[in-house]
């Protein structure tokens, strides 16, 4: 056994020589003679330049080159270094990109600048009436329905159009009260007696009054003056333009004052209520211009506002309503449709950059600054609102520099750029 040991031993180191010598080894003589660099480097003291690899920064050499490990190019660590500090001193976030490989992989950049951005809101909505726009009729006597003019729901009406009449008893002891009223302060007129006549007067203005409370109108009133007859019935008029949206009028159905007989509600305005996602409620506010397109007028645009911001959240959606508002002059616009909204919101004039220049790694936002002959930096910013195609910059760039226009592209292209990545990702040793 001891025999056959010392024969294998002698069989490898004889192959590792050979391997050494040969072309194939050449790797490792340069790995080795790295090392004596790095040696030197440092039995010398720290007063001279060396270079190493960002991605492993044991590698030191006395020369520039590439990285005998994944062959990325060597970065220059400054006079005045020393062997304790030398690898701290080692920026992670620079690395290199040849400027040719750059423009093989079509590597462009873009100027960090302000610029004036708009944040677009987008939502959805089902449209809905008008609350404000809904008008109930219900009769102020009680009596009989003796004619229906409004047969059936959702028929248009205008405003002043009969719906239907009522004969009241009511109404026709209340018209003998002020005919009776009429004639003694008719009758009084010329009395020597101030008193009676004020009193007679004013049985007058108030028998006319009852007459106005029960909807009989002016020029009612004036016929009744004229002609002396009493009307026995009372038609009812749409207080609105609309539609209605309820009807509970039958001929000889008894109503009291209490009774909606008639619900018309106006069309010309609309509303849609969205909801608004949590981080999104800073930029709603009452009075803001919105947008609106909706599937049955392709390619047609309708303006409104903001007319109401809810004050609570849903807990379970964590969403917020608002309610918008817009004109519907032609009728195009239906309860119940279903409506795409924008709402748009001027920012400003901001510092910005490209939405797709951005990495966002989920613990924190990064941009790759060029800053020129092939270095790169990965820098981590702060950003604000996403506003179309760009985000605001609040920290960790300035006006003037440049940054890589799509940050995903280069990481697919370089793997080194994705160990520098990992390497921040990857929780430091305290």
């Amino acid at each position: 056994n001891m025999l056959i040991s010392l024969v294998l031993t002698a069989l490898l180191t004889g192959g590792f020589l050979l391997y050494f010598a040969s072309d194939q080894g050449a790797w490792l003589r340069e790995r080795l003679s790295g090392e004596h660099q790095l040696v030197a480097v440092i039995s010398e003291g720290g007063d001279l330049d060396y270079w190493t690899c960002t991605m492993h920064p044991s590698v030191k050499m006395k020369e520039p080159g590439k990285c005998p490990i994944c062959a990325m190019d060597l970065v220059q660590i400054r006079k005045g270094s020393s062997p304790d500090t030398a690898a701290a001193a080692v920026d992670e976030s620079l690395f290199m990109v040849d400027p040719r490989r750059q423009q093989l992989l079509n590597v462009q950049t873009t100027t960090v600048e302000r610029r004036p951005l708009e944040k677009v809101i987008r939502t959805v909505a089902t449209l809905e009436l008008d609350e404000t726009q809904i008008r109930h009729v219900n009769p102020k006597i009680r009596g009989w329905i003796e004619k229906v003019f409004v047969n059936f729901t959702l028929q248009h009406v205008e405003k002043g159009d009969p719906l239907f009449s009522v004969y009241s008893p009511e109404l026709v002891s209340t018209q003998e009260e002020y005919l009776l009223a009429l004639r003694m302060a008719e009758g009084l007129s010329t009395s020597s007696f101030e008193n009676v006549t004020n009193g007679a007067r004013s049985l007058l203005e108030a028998t006319r009054r009852r007459l106005l409370l029960l909807d009989i109108t002016e020029e009612q009133i004036r016929a009744l003056e004229k002609t002396g007859k009493v009307q026995k019935s009372l038609t009812i008029y749409s207080p609105a333009t609309g539609h209605v949206i309820q009807k509970n009028a039958f001929e000889n159905m008894y109503v009291t004052p209490d009774m909606n007989v008639y619900t018309v509600a106006d069309h010309s305005r609309i509303w849609a209520k969205v909801e608004i996602y949590e981080n999104e409620i800073p930029y709603i506010s009452e009075g803001q211009a919105a947008v609106m397109t909706v599937p049955a007028a392709p390619g047609e645009t309708f303006r409104g506002k903001v007319s109401y911001v809810y004050p609570h959240l849903d807990a379970r959606t964590r969403t917020m309503k608002a309610r918008l508002e817009f004109p519907n002059p032609d009728l195009k616009l239906k309860p119940g449709m279903y409506a795409n909204i924008d709402l748009r919101v001027p920012l400003g004039r901001l510092l910005a950059v490209p939405y797709s220049a951005v990495l966002r790694t989920g613990t924190r936002d990064l941009v790759f600054v060029d800053l020129g002959n092939g270095q790169l930096q990965l820098r981590r910013v702060e950003i604000g609102a996403k506003a179309g195609d760009y985000y605001e910059v609040l920290k960790g760039l300035r006006a003037g520099e440049k940054v890589i226009s799509a940050a995903n592209f280069l990481i697919d292209a370089e793997s080194k750029v994705q160990g520098v990545i990992a390497s921040w990702e990857t929780p430091k040793p305290r």
